[in-house]
């Protein structure tokens, strides 16, 4: 098996306080995860009651900035439809300095209109608008962040303008903040990732279909001329346990059945869940998302830093 990091990804809108996240960052960078990474969501999905609320990827990930010191940070995916590119190229940069250069900026189209319609967000009736209108802010973003210093950067879209500004200010790891672009879609994601993205990821989809939109990114990026290496990942729930009871009891704790997490997750005893680890690696996958979704089993996250990560690494 290839060397796989192995990354902490949290859905905090599912209910989590800024002291959750905070104990479970401490705990991954203490346990020697790679990672530890949040959704951006302001409203809870499924079957939970969500409480305390919703918190904001970007201030929670500027506390962590400050009160963690190696491992890296970042969003899957943060949702172009809940800010100006500006303000949010700022906000991104701005963390990547507190943190030292810690930074990854994972960003999408946005897709759940639910939150936005809860919390007065316009919401693009149409997928092509969200993307004509995403692909304009990778564009900002990105150029923002790469304009020489003591130069101006100016842009006119169709839904974006900017006048000739400073670009400031610029984030710690130069150029940029690695760009996560990830999803299944067809053309145009493959096409984004290849111009705009150092990681293209695949979330929560099986080996089949995670080497198809790995194939489709890959053929992009041969296609737009492309000379820097491109790092794929994929993203997965996390349900390991010493036995089959454990394995359950965890299952249960997060309203899933285990036959249907074996099937859709990373689930079982350790050396179930490294093997199927070992199948992304094969395809490619250099990274792996864990998906952990009941954030007081830190025990959890120990299982798999003691007798998983060993073996992937």
């Amino acid at each position: 098996m290839g060397r796989m990091r192995l990354r902490i990804f949290t859905e905090p809108q599912q209910g989590a306080t800024y002291d959750t996240l905070l104990t479970v960052a401490k705990a991954a960078e203490d346990l020697g995860y790679d990672a530890f990474f949040r959704s951006d969501h302001y409203l809870k999905m499924g079957d939970v009651d969500g409480f305390p609320g919703p918190t904001d990827a970007w201030i929670t990930l500027a506390g962590l900035a400050r009160e963690t010191s190696r491992i890296r940070l970042g969003t899957l995916m943060t949702a172009a439809t809940f800010r100006h590119p500006g303000p949010l190229a700022i906000s991104v940069a701005q963390v990547d300095r507190m943190s030292g250069g810690r930074v990854e900026f994972g960003f999408g189209a946005g897709w759940y209109e639910e939150e936005h319609q809860a919390y007065g967000i316009p919401f693009p009736a149409s997928a092509r608008e969200r993307f004509d209108r995403y692909e304009e802010q990778l564009d900002i973003i990105t150029g923002l962040w790469s304009t020489p210093v003591g130069d101006s950067f100016r842009y006119e879209g169709r839904h974006y303008r900017l006048a000739e500004g400073p670009a400031l200010p610029k984030p710690e790891q130069a150029p940029r903040p690695p760009v996560l672009i990830g999803g299944t879609g067809v053309k145009r994601t493959p096409r984004l990732a290849a111009h705009h993205a150092d990681e293209y990821n695949v979330p929560f989809n099986g080996i089949d279909d995670t080497l198809a939109a790995f194939e489709r990114t890959r053929a992009a990026v041969k296609a737009s001329g492309r000379t820097d290496p491109m790092v794929y990942s994929a993203a997965q729930v996390l349900c390991c346990g010493r036995n089959d009871a454990e394995v359950a009891r965890r299952a249960a704790a997060i309203g899933r059945q285990v036959d249907e997490l074996k099937e859709n997750g990373l689930a079982g005893t350790p050396a179930e869940v490294v093997d199927k680890i070992g199948r992304y690696a094969e395809i490619g996958s250099e990274r792996m998302y864990l998906q952990v979704l009941d954030l007081s089993d830190l025990d959890h996250l120990e299982l798999v830093a003691d007798q998983v990560a060993p073996q992937v690494r």
